[in-house]
């Protein structure tokens, strides 16, 4: 008989392991690791690009970034508002999505790194921020619906694949289809696809940009509609046309704000993440409520076809800093608001309407709320259609828009206005009263050195002082300036447009060497003088004395 043996043990049949070996199981390595989270990244490439493709079929409001960057405007803090457009000016809704897309991409290198060990988590946890957006989509005060949900839900599903298909890569083969409660095993030496990671990652890369691509160029060509009804539109000749700009309301001063403020270089503050483009030939403007007799529904034809009116207005924010650069003129046409909805059968508050508030509803869901007897006390309240002789800029509100002298913006000047509702301050707040900001916000009598700047080195001798000061719907009557803590000296007033325009003043300085302030203040026509006590633009505007420091050579 053979000679006897015992049986193989089993771990007889295990390759010898090297030294390197078990060291690299021991302690996995960084490359892979930063793969993994590398991988991560591309999944958020992925989900977004999908998104913005899937936006295409929907509309560009619903991709994740506008729908959460949305919800976080309406969620954040007054205070943090105004904290944004103080430092970030008219950059504030770049700054937040880019703030956004650096979290996600925080979130997604984390997520990718937990996947080397917990694959099917990672996964899961793409689709976690898929859902998120489809939340934010779904909550949005413009939302149209289910489908608005659809771009978030589409990018995570793709995002999801691909960190999964991209970390399986990475692991040991055969462990990619265990639970997601099972760590995955990094493999060592050859064990991972080194050339199947590179071609799915660079596949994954190359499709993910070009679905963004494609579907911003799509998104793009949704507005094309609105781009060209805009351009075909001529405005009529106003049936009551803006007068003349006086001789001399304009100084011919450097550095001195232009009388009239360009289109271009107009301020703008709201809360659209996207600019809407509304196409005016479907365009409809419906006016309806409490003490509406005759609800009526237009289109900007019916506008167009109106006796039109055109004044020079000067608009202000509330978020304007004492000093600050939100505060322009322009010359508007548009159709008198008080006509209109006179014609409706509306009565002012004094003469027994029911209504005591206007409500403009927004196309991006704003809604912001008017004193109906302002609007109907005789001001040069409009509908815009234009402004500075062309129609409205996409971004002030084509193709139509409020203008309300004498208000502040968040509580008159309603951009891509669609629907005019009639109600009571007492069953309805707006959005900016929810919150924390005035039902009723008047301009406060405000003025500004425009010139020189602070912290100029003029040199001594005569230095011009120059700046602007407003008090729209009352006028200015007088502006002085204080050097260091001298008398007030009266400034010399530019010749006045109107009432409802800022007017332009002059100073002229015997500047002596060394550091000085110059302080300036306004009166206005009720006799109310500008108040020195500094307030925060919330809850009705800022207040306080304008100053400058400078230092004389």
């Amino acid at each position: 008989m053979g000679e006897l043996t015992n049986p193989p043990d089993a771990r007889s049949r295990i390759p010898a392991v090297t030294d390197d070996e078990k060291r690299t199981r021991q302690r996995p390595g960084w490359a892979r690791r930063g793969l993994a989270a590398g991988s991560g990244v591309l999944a958020g490439v992925a989900s977004l690009g999908v998104a913005e493709l899937a936006s295409a079929a929907v509309r560009p409001e619903a991709s994740p970034v506008v729908a959460v960057g949305g919800a976080a405007i309406d969620r954040t803090p007054a205070a943090v508002k105004d904290w944004a457009i103080r430092h970030f000016g008219t950059e504030d809704k770049t700054v937040l999505q880019l703030g956004i897309l650096a979290v996600l991409m925080l979130f997604a290198l984390a997520l990718g790194a937990a996947a080397l060990r917990f694959r099917r988590t990672g996964a899961a946890g793409v689709m976690v921020f898929g859902v998120v957006g489809a939340a934010a989509a779904l909550n949005r005060p413009d939302s149209t619906g289910p489908t608005d949900a659809l771009p978030s839900l589409a990018g995570a599903l793709a995002g999801a694949a691909v960190l999964f298909l991209l970390v399986g890569r990475l692991t040991r083969p055969g462990r990619a289809g265990e639970a997601a409660d099972v760590p995955e095993v990094p493999s060592s030496g050859e064990g991972w696809d080194r050339r199947g990671f590179v071609v799915a990652a660079t596949a994954a890369a190359a499709a993910s940009v070009g679905a963004g691509v494609l579907g911003r160029s799509l998104n793009g060509a949704r507005g094309h509609a609105a781009v060209a009804s805009r351009a075909s539109i001529t405005l009529p000749r106003p049936a009551s046309p803006a007068a003349a700009v006086p001789r001399g309301a304009g100084l011919a001063i450097a550095g001195i704000s232009p009388f009239v403020t360009s289109n271009s270089d107009f301020y703008r503050v709201d809360t659209a993440l996207v600019v809407p483009k509304v196409d005016a030939s479907t365009w409809r403007l419906r006016l309806h409520g409490k003490g509406v007799a005759r609800p009526r529904t237009l289109s900007f034809d019916d506008l167009l076809r109106r006796d039109l009116v055109e004044r020079d207005i000067t608009l202000t924010c509330v978020s304007n800093e004492v000093g600050g650069p939100y505060v322009g003129n322009a010359r508007w046409i548009g159709v008198r608001l008080a006509d209109l909805l006179a014609e409706c059968g509306v009565e002012p508050p004094s003469r027994g309407g029911p209504a005591d508030q206007l409500v403009a509803r927004s196309v991006d869901g704003m809604t912001i709320g008017s004193p109906v007897e302002d609007v109907m006390d005789g001001r040069d309240a409009l509908l815009a259609l234009g402004m500075n002789g062309t129609p409205l800029p996409f971004a002030h509100g084509f193709p139509v828009r409020m203008v309300v002298p004498g208000l502040y913006g968040f509580v008159s000047a309603c951009k891509w206005i669609k629907e005019i509702e009639l109600t009571t301050f007492d069953s309805y707040d707006p959005y900016w009263v929810k919150r924390g900001w005035a039902r009723r916000a008047p301009i406060k009598t405000g003025s500004r050195i425009d010139t020189p700047k602070p912290f100029a080195r003029p040199k001594a001798g005569a230095v011009m002082v120059a700046g602007t000061a407003w008090a729209q719907h009352r006028g200015i009557d007088r502006v002085e300036v204080r050097v260091d803590d001298g008398p007030w000296q009266p400034a010399r007033l530019a010749a006045e447009d109107t009432a409802d325009t800022w007017r332009q003043w002059s100073f002229p300085w015997q500047a002596t060497r060394g550091g000085h302030t110059l302080t300036v203040r306004a009166t206005d026509r009720t006799g109310a003088r500008q108040t020195d006590k500094r307030t925060r633009t919330i809850p009705d505007g800022a207040s306080g004395w304008h100053s400058v420091v400078v230092t004389v050579d």
